[in-house]
């Protein structure tokens, strides 16, 4: 009989804050990985993972956001699901279509060919990769800084999920939010934290006029950020 095989893991949590300077508080969850490309291993770690969570900090509800979790409001929750409407003309698009979009390069950029590209081609488009130094985003005239990092994505995402009310009351119920697929040594951006923002701006009746890039950047501002920047490789995207 083959001997399964696991490993140590650290993957981060991302939980929302309601009585605190951070909006979000993130940290890292050491648990068993079981080795193994298997929808059936992966389901594996995430289990081992959330026990850890929810035996750390009492919660009785931790959302997965990867493909891999099995629920269905985490698949209407992927930024390669999730649609936002853009107000100047009305089309709708996947948070991931208008967040790889509206890159600007050093030498090239906004890709605006992406919007209708499939979001995970999108995503893996090679001119991402060969066009320079990540400077700014373009969205629809609309532009961002690189920097806070994860200020343009968590806009658009936040956004997105705001435009769709009928997934609010489900969300709401959930203390704390994971993805298993996010690495947080090549990305910093991430669905799971942008949703655990969602959450506490939410409870904070903080969403009013988010729609603003003025009033989102200035959260940035009001808050303490806690994300896994400290984590990053060079060469990051």
């Amino acid at each position: 009989m083959e001997q399964a095989q696991s490993a140590v893991e650290k993957r981060p949590v991302f939980m929302p804050r309601v009585n605190s300077d951070n909006l979000v508080k993130t940290d890292m969850v050491r648990f068993e990985r079981h080795v193994g490309f298997a929808s059936r291993q992966k389901k594996k770690s995430i289990n081992d993972m959330h026990q850890v969570i929810r035996k750390k900090y009492g919660f009785n509800h931790v959302l997965e956001l990867s493909s891999k979790s099995g629920n269905k409001l985490s698949f209407l929750l992927s930024p390669l699901s999730l649609k936002l409407t853009n107000e100047n003309g009305g089309e709708q698009y996947s948070v991931e279509n208008a967040f790889q979009s509206s890159m600007v390069f050093e030498d090239g950029g906004p890709y605006i060919d992406l919007l209708s590209a499939p979001p995970r081609q999108a995503k893996k488009d090679e001119r991402l990769i060969t066009s320079g130094e990540l400077i700014s985003y373009d969205y629809f005239g609309i532009e961002w800084s690189v920097e806070p990092l994860t200020a343009f994505y968590d806009w658009l995402y936040i956004n997105a999920l705001k435009q769709n009310p009928q997934l609010h009351e489900e969300v709401m119920q959930y203390q704390a939010f994971t993805d298993m697929e996010f690495n947080p040594k090549k990305s910093i951006h991430c669905a799971a934290y942008a949703l655990a923002m969602f959450v506490a701006l939410n409870k904070r009746e903080l969403l009013d006029n988010v729609e603003d890039p003025a009033v989102f950047f200035n959260l940035y501002q009001d808050f303490k950020v806690s994300n896994t920047e400290g984590l990053l490789e060079e060469g990051w995207i």
